[in-house]
């Protein structure tokens, strides 16, 4: 089944919020190579190597965390060029969706993690352009940190770093996928008992440890596979289109 490119953005804008967050993304409709879609290739990034990946298994439209276009407008030569000539060339709109994916109250990356992890979202923490971008998550009953290492490594999560400076056990969760080290003061200030990022910070050691809180990084790919696989099978469900995970950890 076939939908209309025109249909599906205006269904993601409207269902991800686009404009909701400040972000140095250009969040939306970042590449308009194809008019109808059978087939969306879902991925975490959109680098040459999913391009081509998708291009190669028939997909019309790419989903991605992490766009093609940030900030300013730059010249569109070297890898900038050769991502987005490899769109065209293979007919393959790409949309990409960053913040507004990782605070998003169901789809995002930091609500499902949480739940993923046996954690009701609560509220959230660490503001950035007057939208807080962290998730404070409550487990149902206290869990050692062991066993919710396990739950991460089970969701998806195994390569992971961490630092034991607090409780064990833990009940109360700070959870900011990828790169959300610079929000671990307001985790700390949240009442914390766990704060779980995708990487770290040499700079972060100390205050962690100052401060008594756990935290475990999970990976910055890791942690965010969640929220474009979500939107990928909402896509399925409402326009019937057929989706491929295109999986390319990068190991950081």
């Amino acid at each position: 089944m076939s939908a209309p490119l025109n249909e599906i953005v205006d269904y993601l804008d409207q269902l991800l919020d686009a404009e909701r967050v400040q972000d140095a993304s250009l969040n939306g409709l970042q590449v308009e190579a194809s008019e109808g879609v059978a087939k969306v290739g879902i991925a975490v990034d959109a680098a040459l190597a999913t391009i081509e990946m998708a291009v190669e298994s028939d997909c019309q439209m790419l989903l991605v965390h992490h766009g093609l276009l940030w900030g300013e407008q730059q010249p569109l030569r070297g890898g900038p060029g050769a991502r987005i000539g490899a769109c065209f060339r293979g007919g393959l709109s790409v949309y990409a969706s960053h913040l507004p994916l990782d605070v998003h109250a169901e789809l995002g990356n930091n609500a499902l993690l949480a739940r993923a992890l046996g954690a009701q979202p609560e509220s959230g923490f660490g503001e950035y352009g007057g939208v807080r971008l962290g998730t404070l998550a409550a487990l149902p009953d206290a869990m050692p940190l062991a066993e919710l290492a396990g739950r991460l490594a089970v969701a998806g999560c195994d390569d992971q770093t961490m630092w034991a400076f607090g409780p064990d056990p833990v009940q109360r969760l700070a959870v900011l996928t990828g790169s959300g080290c610079s929000f671990l003061e307001e985790a700390i200030e949240a009442g914390a008992d766990c704060f779980i990022t995708g990487e770290s910070r040499h700079s972060a050691y100390h205050l962690a440890r100052e401060a008594g809180i756990n935290c475990i990084f999970a990976g910055h790919y890791a942690t965010e596979t969640f929220g474009v696989r979500a939107v990928g099978e909402r896509l399925a469900e409402t326009f019937g289109v057929a989706t491929e995970w295109i999986h390319l950890p990068t190991g950081i």
